[in-house]
């Protein structure tokens, strides 16, 4: 598994509530689309963070992440492993808390280099199959 004990939980309620969520667009197809709308049924504020700047959900997007002018929190990741790297760094420049790498988003290195600069991660996983978890039972 690529998340320590407890850090999903202290991602999803201790590091707040601003989640830029990277390859969100308005296409109601992609899971991005779907998982940005149950992390704002949970109170999350969702930052689309797509190379067309679309608003999605209500919110304005921006074309990466260091266009956001205002502290993110999170980085939610939904782009190809090979691509995930690169975001991850990014979202160590923009003092980012934490960084999740979706459902098959895998990229070890980028992994260790996350954790290595002091913020929290998750690969591999969903924070909105997490957040429909009983409290206490996720990782």
């Amino acid at each position: 598994m690529y998340a320590e004990p407890g850090i999903i939980q202290k991602i999803i309620e201790g590091t707040g509530d601003t989640w830029a969520v990277v390859g969100l667009s308005a296409n109601e197809q992609r899971a991005a689309y779907g998982v940005a709308e149950v992390l704002q049924r949970h109170g999350k504020r969702i930052v689309p963070v797509h190379p067309r700047a679309e608003t999605v959900h209500g919110e304005q997007g921006y074309a990466s992440l260091a266009d956001i002018p205002f502290d993110v929190d999170v980085v939610d990741v939904f782009v190809r492993s090979e691509l995930a790297g690169a975001v991850a760094d990014e979202a160590v420049e923009i003092g980012a808390k934490a960084v999740w790498f979706q459902l098959g988003v895998i990229d070890e290195e980028a992994y260790d280099r996350t954790r290595g600069a002091g913020l929290l991660m998750v690969m591999d996983r969903c924070p909105a199959i997490e957040l429909g978890r009983p409290r206490g039972r996720g990782v």
